[in-house]
């Protein structure tokens, strides 16, 4: 798996960091919790300046495009 890291801003909590920069929301929180030990004992705000590993932002699909035909 890819990794990425992020960094805090002041005031930053994960969830929040995690979802402006990457779209993660709860669901993720475990992840998250898992790829940076340590982190929960920072407490809930993090300290300016603190480095999350987050997963690596997915390739955007491809969108697909239907087709439409305009006689049978």
């Amino acid at each position: 798996m890819t990794r990425e890291t992020l960094t805090a801003r002041e005031g930053d909590t994960l969830d929040e960091l995690a979802w402006r920069e990457r779209g993660l929301g709860p669901a993720d929180l475990p992840r998250l919790f898992a790829l940076n030990p340590g982190i929960a004992d920072l407490g809930a705000v993090l300290p300016l300046g603190t480095v999350v590993v987050v997963p690596a932002a997915a390739a955007p699909a491809t969108p697909v495009r239907d087709l439409v035909q305009l006689w049978s």
